[in-house]
């Protein structure tokens, strides 16, 4: 079996995406995966067979990109043309080969253009996070403003509806519709409605006690664990770095995203808040420019650390709510301060409250003052509690197992699994 493993984005999407590439070939299977270009240096060294797709860095720059509503448009139009080099690569393939795809969600108007040319093609969607899968019940985030338990279903789908008219369909829908008219299929009314029905199979990449499976999820759906991955896990750590943790209490580590251009301010005001405190810190970001110029010695800067072996060896992690991020810190027990700025991880830093692991604060709202006063409630006890009841239940945790299983069964039982997704099709997703 060929499995085209696709996937957008930054390392944080990467990551599960290998992780998921390397089980399958494990299993001794033919793997193609495709990502942006610039992951390279982290795919070169997997024996992956890798296909770069075009991706303009500039993104990274946009002002927007962190936007809670305008920052959809700018992910969007960033991925189109690498997704143009998806559809010229499976379209090249031998037409008899037996291919199922597993992409990210946002490749899969693609991935859909590519079966109409493939009728036998499998797809499956791996969804890294709860709210890349729309519901309309609790808990219910739109950007950073939760939805109350008390606004009525018919409300909420229609809140959903005005969304998609207001921030998705426009970005999105002529240039879907354009490229479904090309290949014969009928134009979508809306792509949040008609997205999450197009896979045959979707696969959600974090646990039910993360996030339990509300009714309106995508039928049929699998539930597996955080696929953890790090391309280079038993690199050492720099010797500044070591004797740095050995000189003192164990350090707050603060990092905003390894694809945040624009954290000049959190970074300033994480090491006023540290000083207030009287506090050690680790600032993490590739770009040494966002980080104050004259550190003193209670702050350490590094590019780049493997969460897993840092967060056993510090006492809190602040961060933007990138659920990668967000489950290093569950597994590592460690105490984490949610900053979400937006997409994902409004909903990500709710749920981190929700299970009593962290606390959280709106990247808005930052400043020195309450950067400090949220850190001191990491210090309860009753967080500590909590994220050690947490961190156990990620013991025998063999998330690659499930992934595997559920896509050999879609490659070889794919007929039984196409129909029961389209029967269940039409009671998926907010209405």
């Amino acid at each position: 079996m060929h499995f085209v493993v696709v996937t957008i984005g930054s390392a944080g999407d990467l990551f599960p995406f290998m992780a998921m590439a390397l089980a399958l070939r494990a299993a001794g299977h033919r793997v193609s995966f495709l990502a942006p270009v610039q992951h390279a240096p982290y795919v070169q060294d997997s024996g992956l067979d890798f296909i770069g797709l075009p991706a303009d860095e500039a993104v990274l720059h946009d002002p927007d990109l962190w936007h809670p509503t305008r920052g959809f448009g700018v992910v969007w139009r960033a991925t189109r043309p690498g997704m143009a080099r998806f559809n010229a690569f499976v379209d090249a393939l031998p037409g008899d080969e037996r291919l199922v795809l597993l992409v990210h969600p946002l490749a899969l108007p693609e991935a859909d253009l590519c079966r109409a040319r493939r009728p036998g093609l499998r797809v499956a969607a791996a969804y890294l996070a709860p709210q890349n899968l729309p519901t309309v019940h609790d808990p219910l985030l739109v950007g950073p403003w939760r939805v109350p338990s008390w606004v009525p279903f018919a409300a909420r789908r229609a809140l959903w509806r005005w969304g998609a008219r207001t921030f998705i369909d426009p970005v999105a829908l002529p240039e879907v519709n354009a490229a479904r008219k090309g290949r014969g299929l009928p134009p979508m009314d809306s792509l949040l409605t008609n997205l999450f029905r197009l896979a045959d199979l979707s696969l959600t990449l974090f646990p039910e006690w993360f996030a339990p499976t509300p009714p309106d999820w995508p039928q049929p759906l699998a539930r597996a664990c955080f696929p953890l991955f790090d391309p280079k896990p038993d690199a050492a750590l720099a010797p500044e770095l070591l004797r740095f943790l050995d000189a003192g209490p164990a350090p707050v580590v603060f990092t905003h995203g390894t694809g945040n251009f624009q954290a000049s301010a959190y970074f300033r005001d994480a090491c006023a808040a540290v000083r207030q405190r009287g506090l050690r810190a680790i600032l993490l970001t590739p770009q040494r420019d966002q980080v104050p110029a004259d550190l003193p010695p209670a702050v350490l800067w590094q590019a780049y650390v493997p969460l897993r072996r840092l967060l056993p060896q510090v006492a809190a992690l602040a961060h933007h709510g990138g659920i990668g991020t967000t489950a290093e810190a569950l597994r590592a027990g460690t105490p984490q301060l949610v900053v979400p700025l937006a997409h994902d991880q409004f909903d990500n830093a709710a749920r981190v409250t929700a299970l009593g692991v962290g606390a959280s604060l709106r990247a808005d709202r930052v400043n020195a003052a309450r950067l400090a006063a949220k850190l001191t409630q990491l210090t309860d006890m009753a967080v500590a509690r909590r994220c050690a009841a947490v961190k156990a239940r990620f013991d025998g945790s063999d998330p690659m197992r499930t992934v595997v299983e559920r896509l050999e069964a879609l490659a070889g039982e794919g007929g039984h699994v196409v129909e029961q997704a389209r029967a269940t099709a039409g009671g998926n997703g907010p209405q």
